[in-house]
């Protein structure tokens, strides 16, 4: 086994960020030990935090070494503390500026039910069913980056928000989708609502145009409003989803759901810089301190950077497994606690995944499973 020597960007934000992010460290530094690796992780203000220490959510050396390092890790961001900041300097001004400084445009949110949580799936599957997608969301266009209006006043105060896309912008997100689906069960939905939009008609285009160079994948146009619906009903249909920006952001939050808790979501920002890695859940500021949130959409990014930004295959399934043994064995947060599972906090939810994590990295070397 040859030893990998990384350096991660650790930016764990605000609210439960730095709770979570620190049990995926815990995570990732058991890793490097158990397969002999070299793991270095630099701490650097983001968000909130930044903006009460350095008036910025994202200062100069915070997006100087996210450039540098192999990847990036990301907690969450945002809180009513900072609310009344204005829009540019807010928390998540910091991470909309992140993803632009880094060239990311291409966001990966895998939706998976983890066996020893199917009773948490809120729909009713058939017995050989299960959930098992990935939901893959343009990143940098859209109506979140388009041109914003506002004025008037009174009754004629008014307010407008611009979705723009250009092919080039679609053809990227669309290659990597038909590629990642092709990798998969050869099925893709794109979704949009080209019924209405303009925008989506140019998106629907360009998609079943590029169609004709994957014929191995399957490709399905659905309406937006439809996927929403077929989401609850039949959840099984769905491989790959490719949505817009905002499509996908609405999207992915009530498809985190079949899995039992958006605490368990992971999710990959990938383009022409370090790739960021997030869970979905944002900054819980409720939760904050109380030691109660759970790691373990944290903990599969962890999982899916040893994976996908370090080709660490072996070590990405030993995490996996870890968390799904831990969660087999009745370990739960409280988000995901059922009659008879044994209810921890965090730090421990971390801890007993760590621990199972060595004994799966013993059990690699002994039996080469994974390799």
């Amino acid at each position: 086994m040859t030893a990998v020597k990384k350096t991660f960007a650790v930016v764990a934000g605000d609210g439960i960020g730095p709770e979570v992010i620190r049990a995926a460290v815990s995570v990732l530094r058991q890793c490097a030990r158990a397969f002999g690796h070299r793991f270095e992780f630099v701490d650097l203000p983001f968000g909130g935090a930044a903006i009460d220490r350095c008036a910025d959510p994202l200062p100069a050396e915070t997006l100087d070494a996210c450039r540098k390092a192999d990847a990036v890790l990301l907690g969450a961001v945002g809180g009513a503390k900072w609310d009344s900041q204005p829009l540019a300097r807010r928390p998540e001004a910091g991470l909309l500026r992140l993803r632009k400084e880094l060239g990311l445009y291409i966001n990966v949110r895998p939706v998976k039910l983890l066996e020893p949580l199917r009773s948490m799936c809120p729909v009713r599957l058939r017995e050989n069913e299960s959930v098992d997608m990935e939901i893959i969301r343009e990143l940098a266009g859209g109506i979140y980056f388009g041109e914003r209006r506002s004025g008037g006043s009174g009754a004629e105060e008014f307010a407008a928000d611009t979705e723009f896309y250009s092919v080039k912008e679609i053809e990227r997100v669309a290659q990597y989708s038909f590629r990642r689906a092709a990798a998969r069960r050869k099925r893709l939905a794109g979704i949009d609502k080209a019924n209405v939009l303009a925008s989506s008609r140019l998106w629907r285009k360009t998609v079943e145009r590029l169609a004709r160079d994957f014929p191995e994948v399957k490709l399905e146009s659905i309406y937006v409003d439809n996927a929403a619906l077929q989401l609850v009903l039949r959840p099984a249909q769905f491989d790959v989803i490719l949505t817009s920006n905002m499509f996908g952001d609405i999207l992915s939050d009530e498809a985190a759901a079949l899995a039992g808790s958006i605490g368990l979501i992971p999710s990959m920002s990938l383009g022409n810089g370090s790739a960021l890695y997030e869970p979905i859940h944002g900054s819980a500021p409720q939760l904050a301190g109380k030691d109660s949130a759970d790691p373990i959409g944290a903990i599969l990014c962890a999982a899916m950077l040893l994976r996908e930004s370090c080709g660490l295959e072996r070590e990405a399934a030993a995490v996996e497994a870890a968390v799904e043994g831990v969660l087999y064995a009745g370990f739960r947060t409280p988000d995901i606690a059922e009659s008879g599972s044994r209810t921890v906090g965090c730090s421990e939810m971390a801890a007993q995944i760590s621990s199972a994590l060595a004994e799966h990295a013993v059990e690699a070397e002994t039996y080469g499973w994974g390799v």
